[in-house]
């Protein structure tokens, strides 16, 4: 395996091989991943989302979301992994546009399918990646310019995916939940509230929302205060309290043990294992 290490011993970037049994256990990891898969088939587990894939893909995870595949046969590929310090998603995203469309969206599928001329073009920069980890002193700039040319291609892949999507499919009342959802998010948590907003019964806009997001609305719901939840902690220095009582928490236990039912981690330990970014420290 390819790896990138700091000079504390902390893992910073890496590459290996994918087969059948790669992630065949749930696992948490304190890097992004993304996982290139020229070939094979599979189902992905993220969190709560299971998505069946057929390669060739690409497929996508924020640190410490509990991932594994499962059904796999066929697969090659190469999984990428890196840490926050190493390359922030957030820093560059006028450059490569990954965060909220690769990764930290809860409304589409952490996947791309590829065609044949980006796969090749992936297999390149990955083939790059490989040479200059081949090197006796590799360049982390180098290495860095690599990763941010792989994901500005992923981003631009997404794009295009989701641009030459059939229209067809698109449901406007669940989008105006997601829009919903956005605005509302810290104060109305029951899926009732959303359903009366959205003049619906809620077993319609619960077999809808699953049909359209693949997932239910209580869900999302959670997903989308964890999220939140999640940036705070890597993006900002504020304490464990004060994330707390900005997402309307009754105290910093409640708020502790809500986070760490749906990550198995608490606050603290996914600060300590992310790391907070240097985003904390740049003025708005």
């Amino acid at each position: 395996m390819n790896r990138l290490v700091s000079p504390t011993g902390e893992l910073l970037f890496c590459l290996h091989p994918v087969h059948d049994e790669t992630m065949a256990v749930p696992g948490q990891h304190s890097l992004y991943t993304v996982l290139f898969l020229e070939e094979g088939e599979g189902t992905y587990h993220a969190d709560f989302g299971v998505f069946p894939f057929k390669g060739p893909m690409l497929l996508f995870s924020t640190p410490l979301q509990v991932i594994y595949m499962q059904e796999c046969h066929g697969l090659k590929g190469t999984m990428i992994q890196f840490h926050g310090d190493f390359y922030c998603i957030e820093y560059h995203k006028t450059q490569v546009g990954c965060n909220g469309l690769l990764f930290n969206n809860i409304y589409i599928e952490p996947s791309i399918a590829l065609t044949t001329p980006e796969v090749k073009g992936f297999k390149k920069i990955v083939t790059d990646m490989e040479e200059e980890f081949a090197a006796q002193v590799p360049d982390e700039m180098v290495l860095q310019s690599y990763l941010q040319l792989f994901l500005a291609r992923s981003s631009s892949a997404k794009l295009h995916a989701l641009s030459a999507s059939d229209p067809k499919e698109r449901d406007e009342q669940m989008e105006q939940f997601m829009q919903l959802l956005e605005k509302n998010f810290l104060t109305l948590h029951k899926p009732n509230d959303y359903a009366s907003l959205l003049a619906m019964t809620p077993n319609t806009f619960s077999k809808r929302c699953v049909r359209y997001f693949k997932k239910t609305p209580s869900t999302l719901i959670q997903e989308r205060l964890i999220l939140e939840a999640k940036k705070k902690l890597h993006l900002t220095r504020q304490s464990i309290k004060e994330i707390a009582h900005a997402l309307n928490f009754e105290d910093e236990s409640y708020f502790s043990r809500f986070f760490k039912k749906f990550t198995h981690v608490s606050p603290q330990t996914f600060r300590d294992k992310t790391g907070i970014s240097v985003m904390a420290d740049v003025a708005p």
